[in-house]
């Protein structure tokens, strides 16, 4: 990550109120404090996310997307993944891992079939962005401790929900415990004595081989829109509609930085005039493929997504039903498909990385061997089992759902270039 990407990013909040397209009225300071810092005085009750949002519209003008995304979904107390469980068929969505433990089984013989091909390192490392409930994790220990690598094994969970934590450890753990290390701020132990050890930041992952898990992570990282405008580029903001006692969409009146930061990476034969990019996600992928590189292993990204088609995604989740993202921040998930020809070209600066797919989730599972799992696992379940097994299997393989939008990428240091051109990742071939 460039010196210069970073500043772009930190400073963009105090150079924006200039590049505001409407006067802005100043607040009482106090009522813009970071909210997830603790207060000097803890009695003073904290805004709420719409009082937080409006006062610093008021103060700075319409904010970016990746501002209101960012605090609609991690807000300290009213940030939708921040105090409730948000997961399975009583939540707002429900992902592959929770249907059926085929999707994790699969997962966990990929990524034992591939460490395995570069060597079998030793010790492993395994990585999971965001891991939900903890329900995909919790599949790939049971294989891969089924493969007598338990005494190998260290697993660690970047998460920033303290709630999605707390059922990530209930799920895994035996025991567990907050700790006041300055790196991870929670670790457990699973049943079978594997370590397991909760993160802020990527960034403060120990170093050495690492197979790194995100599924459903990089959709959830905020992001920028910006839009073409009478041949020209612009952001698109979020305002606060008084009278209308509503946000709405505007467009920049001039060229934001962040904009500018945009238009560096923009490819030059990219015809679409409307378009997504995730600063945040761009700085993650940057970091793991230098982690990747300097002290190998290798990653895999399943997530719905596109190869540099699709424009505007941003959407908003609630009971299943996709809503209106600007319609009360904080009570649905806001999410936006991952471009996966921009993070095939970050990942790849300087010859670091090479990539595979995106390929369909359908045909990763089909390849990986799901058709003769499912009938393995129905020759000793009763009949209301195996039809829930069946049905759970069919919706993650649909062609017309899951099994399409859903995407599966992977990631390797570029040092394996030649071995992976003899011996693809399974499934890729």
């Amino acid at each position: 990550m460039s010196k210069q990407f970073l500043s772009s990013i930190f400073s963009f909040n105090q150079s924006f109120r200039r590049f505001s397209y409407k006067q802005v009225k100043r607040p009482s300071l106090n009522q813009l404090k970071d909210p997830n810092e603790k207060a000097a005085n803890d009695k003073r009750p904290k805004p709420t996310l719409n009082e937080y949002l409006r006062a610093k519209i008021s103060s700075i003008g319409p904010l970016t997307v990746a501002e209101y995304m960012k605090a609609s979904l991690t807000y300290c107390d009213g940030g939708y993944y921040m105090n409730k469980d948000v997961f399975g068929r009583k939540g707002d969505f429900i992902t592959s891992p929770e249907i059926t433990q085929i999707f994790g089984e699969l997962v966990a013989i990929w990524l034992l079939h591939e460490w395995q091909k570069v060597g079998s390192p030793s010790p492993l490392q395994i990585v999971e962005l965001g891991p939900g409930r903890g329900t995909m994790m919790h599949d790939v220990i049971r294989v891969l401790s089924r493969f007598g690598l338990k005494d190998l094994l260290s697993v660690h969970l970047v998460e920033v929900s303290p709630h999605l934590s707390e059922l990530q450890a209930k799920r895994l753990c035996q025991s567990s415990e907050p700790t006041k290390d300055e790196r991870y701020y929670h670790m457990g132990e699973t049943s079978s004595n594997i370590p397991v050890l909760w993160y802020k930041r990527i960034e403060d992952l120990p170093n050495g081989f690492s197979i790194v898990l995100a599924h459903e992570f990089f959709d959830a990282l905020p992001i920028h829109k910006f839009q073409k405008t009478d041949g020209k580029w612009r952001e698109i903001l979020v305002d606060y509609n008084v009278d209308a006692k509503k946000y709405e969409f505007v467009v920049a009146r001039k060229e934001t930085p962040m904009l500018k930061l945009f238009l560096s990476h923009l490819d030059l034969d990219d015809e679409r005039e409307h378009l997504e990019y995730s600063a945040e996600g761009h700085q993650i992928l940057e970091h793991l493929s230098l982690r990747l590189e300097q002290f190998g292993g290798f990653s895999l990204v399943i997530d719905y997504g596109h190869d540099g088609t699709m424009t505007d995604t941003f959407r908003a989740f609630k009971n299943h039903e996709q809503r209106d993202p600007l319609m009360e921040p904080g009570s649905a998930d806001l999410t936006a498909n991952v471009d996966f020809k921009q993070m095939r070209k970050y990942v790849g600066k300087n010859d670091r990385m090479i990539t595979f797919g995106p390929i369909k989730q359908l045909d990763f599972m089909k390849k990986l061997g799901g058709d003769v799992r499912i009938e393995r696992l129905k020759e000793s379940a009763t009949p209301d089992l195996i039809s829930q097994l069946q049905s759970g299997y069919d919706k993650l393989i649909d062609p017309n759902d899951m099994g399409s939008i859903y995407k599966v990428f992977s990631m390797f240091p570029s040092v394996l270039r030649k071995h992976l051109s003899k011996f693809p990742p399974t499934g890729f071939d």
